[in-house]
């Protein structure tokens, strides 16, 4: 497993500088969230290059059961956009998060979410996003969240298996999963997680939580979750990927990637 980081968490006043400030720490992959403010792609990909930078994953989150139909239709142009922003930039994979029924967060719990007419939006929506996948041939990444539609490894597994498409696949965040009372039960949880979706991650994300019910704000390390576990789980399904962080500060950089070459090293 490697050290990623989430692009944004250190910023300069150039690209170049940017990157440079991210090689300094060890940091060699990133999850990429490309601007309309952004340079042209190439330009990104020509610094990336010069650096060894890896881009583990470009974001393209959007609230896929939006209640209005039209927020979803735009969600889905701009994911087009970042689909075509994939092979410049040297990925295959988009993170999506499935969204709420909450008009104003995709963050925000609500209680349609679970209700079947969210579901079968969901469903329409991920067909849709997964058209633009097999054509610009990338992966979409779901990420199981308390607050969302999908806030279970459980629902995670369902829709998979719905889909039945090869271009889906999971985040794992471990700390977004644990709903309101699950927090002793967190060995059984994560357990659970990695058994239904172990061969199905493509990213891997690094934060922390204080309390369940609600995803973790805290920076990795700095909060509840069983970081041996966790990450001995990741080497026990075969992962290999990046670990990204993120929920951290710039300032918090040094002690989170610290925090992870150690609790990685140990695994070996």
């Amino acid at each position: 497993m490697q050290i990623g980081l989430m692009e944004g968490t250190i910023r300069r006043k150039t690209l170049g500088e940017t990157l440079d400030a991210i090689v300094e720490h060890g940091v060699y992959h990133l999850q990429y969230h490309v601007s309309a403010s952004a340079p042209p792609l190439a330009e990104i990909r020509k610094a990336l290059d010069a650096r060894q930078i890896n881009v583990a994953a470009l974001s393209g989150t959007y609230n896929m059961i939006h209640p209005d139909v039209q927020k979803r239709h735009d969600g889905l142009n701009m994911l087009r956009s970042v689909a075509a922003a994939c092979e410049p930039l040297g990925t295959s994979v988009i993170t999506l998060c499935t969204g709420s029924r909450d008009a104003d967060s995709m963050w925000r719990a609500h209680p349609d979410n679970n209700t079947e007419s969210a579901w079968r939006a969901l469903v329409d929506s991920m067909a849709q996003a997964l058209e633009v996948a097999e054509t610009y041939n990338v992966t979409l990444a779901i990420e199981p969240e308390v607050a969302n539609v999908v806030d279970s490894a459980k629902k995670a597994r369902r829709l998979i298996d719905e889909m039945q498409s090869p271009h889906l696949k999971v985040v794992m965040d471990g700390a977004n999963i644990f709903h309101k009372g699950e927090l002793p039960r967190m060995r059984e949880i994560l357990d659970e997680a990695f058994a239904l979706l172990g061969e199905d991650i493509a990213l891997a994300h690094a934060k922390d939580l204080d309390r369940d019910g609600q995803a973790g704000h805290l920076a990795a390390g700095t909060g509840l979750l069983d970081y041996e576990q966790y990450l001995g789980l990741f080497k026990q399904v075969g992962y290999e990927g990046a670990v990204v962080l993120h929920g951290l500060s710039e300032a918090q950089v040094p002690f989170c990637t610290d925090f992870l070459r150690e609790k990685i090293s140990a695994l070996q």
